[in-house]
């Protein structure tokens, strides 16, 4: 099986192309899955204080025995957190209940663009947690175009990432070529957009002709698009059949047929419209 490539952030930082999520894994199955996911061959798994389920990735970590600098780990910081000194403790928090001393990568996980704390604030305090020494690398989620602006007119710091949400259903071409241009690579959430590509006509059409599944030739078109992807499971199967994607290629006309069923269709909220606190 061929290995996972890595990509080079603007600070320097190597993240491999393909991780392993946990959005929406239960606590008590996430030990066993990401331990799972660890066997298969992931190095990278993303998580969030949100999720709920960082203690447990933590354990897992722990348990398969492998060095810390062997696996790349993100988390994010909570809707509830914004502004400096929430931030910062619960920067402090994650690390304590993911058991680790660093992170290779944080995230501002929205930008909330109506509540009463400002996402530029809340980004300095990201500059400060970076200059720490304890986080490898800073960015972003689901932050669009103007968003950022405010960020590069108001701080020293470009985000490393910009995690946004990514499916054929929702190609963000503007978005990810403005992230491109300035340095910032892309991590895609929902990139199978929960399934739905497993049913899809021109998808499944694709997938015969190059002996795959719809889930791997859609994995397979946002990793040669450049996406940072990190595709859900807890099953075993399905994680080993998302990792294998790196032995093939989808010519011109396959990618362009994933490409052309782009519709602007979200299987979550629009950052611009997003104020949820838990």
């Amino acid at each position: 099986m061929a290995s996972v490539p890595n990509i080079r952030l603007n600070n320097g930082v190597e993240i491999p192309q393909l991780g392993f999520g946990v959005f929406l894994v239960e606590p008590d199955e996430c030990v066993e899955a990401v331990t799972n996911a660890l066997e298969v061959g992931y190095r990278h798994i993303d998580t969030a204080e949100m999720y709920g389920n960082e203690k447990e990735v933590g354990e897992a970590i722990r348990r398969s025995g492998l060095d810390r600098s062997e696996v790349f780990v993100t988390s994010k910081l909570n809707n509830n957190k914004h502004g400096r000194d929430d931030a910062l403790k619960a920067f402090d928090q994650t690390l304590e209940d993911l058991g680790l001393d660093f992170l290779d990568l944080f995230l501002v996980h929205w930008p909330l663009p109506d509540i009463d704390v400002d996402y530029v604030d809340t980004w300095k305090a990201m500059e400060e947690i970076y200059a720490s020494g304890r986080c490898r690398a800073i960015g972003v989620s689901n932050f669009h175009e103007h968003h950022l602006h405010r960020l590069f007119e108001a701080t020293e710091t470009k985000p490393a990432v910009n995690q946004i949400e990514i499916s054929p259903y929702l190609t963000q071409d503007p978005l990810r070529a403005f992230n491109k241009e300035h340095e910032i690579e892309v991590e895609a959430w929902s990139p199978i957009a929960r399934g739905k590509v497993n049913d899809d006509p021109a998808i499944k059409q694709v997938a015969e002709s190059v002996g795959r599944t719809p889930a791997q030739v859609t994995l397979r078109w946002h990793v040669q698009r450049g996406d940072i992807v990190f595709p859900k499971s807890i099953k075993r199967e399905r994680m080993e059949e998302n990792f294998a994607i790196f032995d093939f290629e989808l010519d011109e006309s396959a990618m362009a047929a994933l490409s052309g069923l782009d519709r602007g269709e979200r299987t979550g909220p629009n950052p611009d419209d997003f104020n949820w606190m838990p």
